[in-house]
């Protein structure tokens, strides 16, 4: 089997038709920086507040209060940039158009397969500025059958200056083709509909759920929380795991006030007993090892899950499938939670409010969230969905089409950055749900999720 053989008639079809978009070319690269300023942003000062009138804090009550306060947090400032060259980090989408392409192919490969013909809806969760959504309806306006079978085209956000950015990049494709655009502030405000087949894009979006930070201890699970000021007895804010190479630490600045600092809860509660238990890899940890725990993550996969299950049908077939793309792997991660602040990772109570921060995806725990109501297919790595989806096919196709040599050569950088090995290519991770249903699913769906002999 050839790389993205699957979706060869597809992409062939794509190749002959102008896909192009005006994009530039970011060469931003995160490196550790430490904060310097002593002022207080207004996030910080109400969760100096909360703690002092009721006691330490979890992580995911500091995570929340940071991206998602009404006015002042990160995703609902219109004052913060967040994306680009002004804001403080970069997507995948907004590197290349070619990414958002081999989504949608994905996408229509998997309509075709499975959908039986019938109405497309799409949902996405978290779609930023709408530049991948944007990409996405660019393959699918350029097929008539999946152009007419299209309907709607559902956006879960939350922040009102994302939302407003959305309309302004999606209205006009979505207005000329018929597509009715609608908005929710979660996931469990999608109806669920299996009369026509959903295909649900998550990029990016799980690593920005609020977690729980656990510690095994004698006493079973512990939560380690946050409480105010700095802790003499430690040198470090996080420490990682040994093994894991996304995990990161650093030291307090010395010339900033600390005004944050872990503490271990006295003894184990109900909710981290529970959360401990959530999952049976846990029980395998040895005694003080740290796990992050999202029940917000483990809560919206098994919503996905519902959306794609065909209730109505006794199992003949599958209301839709979904593409989760996001940083982590297929385990469990005890120190992996980062802030982003001008294109730099910085210490996760810098400026708390005014930087984004991202936990790594536990993959293997969205899977057994929704393993009653979804197969999974994956994870697999970016390099591998995108190589094997045709990215070097397409890239070739880009550069025939551009008119000078600088233009040509840096469609092939965005290219080469979205699969190195050292960066994106490994670090962002693919897993694929589809509805359960009794008959196995088709080689065609299984495409690029498969082992491929050498």
């Amino acid at each position: 089997m050839t790389q993205w053989t699957r979706s060869r008639g597809l992409f062939n079809a794509l190749k002959t038709v102008s896909l192009h978009r005006q994009e530039k070319q970011w060469t931003f690269a995160a490196r550790r920086c430490y904060a310097t300023s002593g002022s207080m942003t207004e996030v910080e000062k109400l969760l100096l507040d909360t703690i002092k009138a009721t006691g330490p804090i979890s992580f995911a009550t500091y995570m929340q209060m940071c991206l998602s306060h009404p006015t002042t947090g990160y995703y609902m400032n219109f004052a913060h940039p967040v994306f680009g060259s002004q804001g403080d980090f970069i997507t995948s989408p907004e590197i290349s158009q070619v990414f958002g392409e081999l989504l949608g192919i994905w996408m229509l490969s998997q309509w075709m397969y499975a959908g039986a013909s019938r109405k497309i809806r799409l949902v996405e969760l978290g779609p930023g500025r709408g530049t991948l959504m944007h990409d996405v309806l660019r393959v699918f306006s350029q097929f008539a059958a999946a152009r007419s079978a299209t309907k709607e085209i559902h956006l879960v956000e939350t922040s009102p200056s994302m939302r407003s950015a959305q309309q302004t990049k999606l209205g006009s494709i979505a207005q000329a083709n018929g597509w009715n655009l609608t908005w929710h502030d979660s996931v469990d405000g999608v109806p669920h509909d299996d009369r026509m087949f959903t295909l649900v894009l998550a990029h990016e979006f799980f690593d920005a759920l609020p977690f729980h930070l656990l510690q095994k201890t004698q006493q079973g699970w512990q939560e380690v929380l946050i409480a105010s000021g700095p802790d003499p007895a430690a040198s470090l804010v996080l420490r990682p795991a040994a093994n894991s190479s996304l995990d990161f630490s650093m030291k307090p600045p010395t010339n900033r006030p600390v005004r944050f600092r872990q503490v271990l809860s006295p003894a184990p509660t109900g909710s981290s007993t529970l959360l401990g238990l959530s999952s049976p890899r846990f029980q395998q940890l040895p005694l003080h090892s740290r796990v992050e725990v999202s029940p917000a993550a483990f809560k919206t996969a098994r919503q996905i899950g519902e959306l794609l299950q065909d209730k109505g049908s006794d199992g003949a077939r599958s209301a839709g499938s979904a593409l989760i793309v996001d940083y982590g792997g297929d385990k469990v991660y005890g120190n992996s939670f980062r802030a982003f602040k001008n294109h730099n990772i910085v210490d996760v109570f810098h400026r708390p409010g005014e930087c984004d921060l991202t936990v790594n995806v536990d993959f293997a725990y969205l899977r057994e969230a929704a393993a009653d109501l979804a197969a999974h297919l994956g994870p697999v790595s970016q390099a591998t969905f995108l190589q094997r989806m045709g990215l070097q096919a397409r890239v070739s196709a880009l550069k025939a089409a551009a008119t000078d040599e600088e233009r040509r050569k840096q469609i092939e950088q965005a290219a080469n950055r979205l699969v190195d090995p050292t960066g994106m290519g490994s670090q962002y991770q693919f897993m694929a749900l589809t509805g359960k249903r009794t008959q196995e699913l088709k080689e065609e769906e299984l495409w690029p999720f498969v082992a491929v002999k050498a």
